[in-house]
């Protein structure tokens, strides 16, 4: 039987685990956390490596459009689930297929490489280290295991792009990225000017309206907004 290592334990790697045993393939998913949900996993705290949603986020594709086909959500769970539903409705999925019996929590992956005999096999070496390592500069008790596939459930938000123009770094103000904005407070009766416009601005606007004392959109393109 085929061994695959799986990188993350979000909504991602729960589906290449069950996709994997379907396949009769043996899956072992590394997670960093404790826990599963990945970027639906709220964190009052923003942990680098680590991807979280606002404290209020609530998905933006129906429950029906964005559902698994061998698992539906609930009947009674709103058509626009708010983050803390969904990540239940992911709790459900995994709790129904026995999805975390395959998940090593609390393990940081520190490198993926070619194994030494990669050429006859193809397989990959995974190498990592419990999640309480925080500086990657000083790895110790570093673990390696032989896999015959890698599948990468990393996503996408979990490290931060600034925006970079003249005169940023003389703003004496708070600087602060999406991937750090939790909740509101500590905004009130703020002036607040947000870079961009997409999913995570547009919230943040939403949100910072009825707490700062003024929101204003920076943008680098013209956009239309419907009211």
């Amino acid at each position: 039987m085929q061994s695959v290592a799986i990188i993350g334990g979000g909504v991602s790697g729960l589906i290449c685990i069950k996709c994997c045993l379907d396949d009769g393939l043996s899956p072992i998913c590394y997670e960093m956390t404790n826990d599963i949900g990945g970027l639906w996993n709220y964190d009052l705290n923003a942990v680098k490596g680590k991807a979280s949603v606002m404290k209020s986020t609530v998905i933006n594709t129906s429950k029906e459009f964005m559902a698994f086909s061998d698992y539906p959500p609930p009947a009674e769970y709103p058509n626009y689930m708010h983050n803390t539903k969904l990540l239940d409705y992911f709790r459900m999925y995994a709790t129904k297929f026995n999805l975390i019996e395959y998940i090593r929590f609390r393990r940081r992956v520190t490198r993926i490489q070619p194994a030494n005999d990669y050429e006859q096999t193809g397989c990959w070496m995974i190498y990592s280290v419990d999640a309480e390592q925080r500086d990657e500069g000083t790895i110790r008790d570093e673990i390696g295991e032989k896999y015959d596939a890698v599948m990468l459930a990393t996503g996408h938000h979990a490290h931060p792009r600034w925006a970079d123009f003249p005169g940023l770094e003389h703003f004496k103000g708070q600087k602060l990225h999406s991937w750090q904005y939790k909740t509101p407070h500590g905004f009130e009766d703020k002036t607040v000017l947000v870079i961009g416009i997409g999913n995570s601005g547009g919230d943040m606007v939403v949100e910072l309206g009825r707490f700062a004392k003024q929101v204003l959109i920076m943008r680098s393109s013209s956009c239309f907004i419907l009211i």
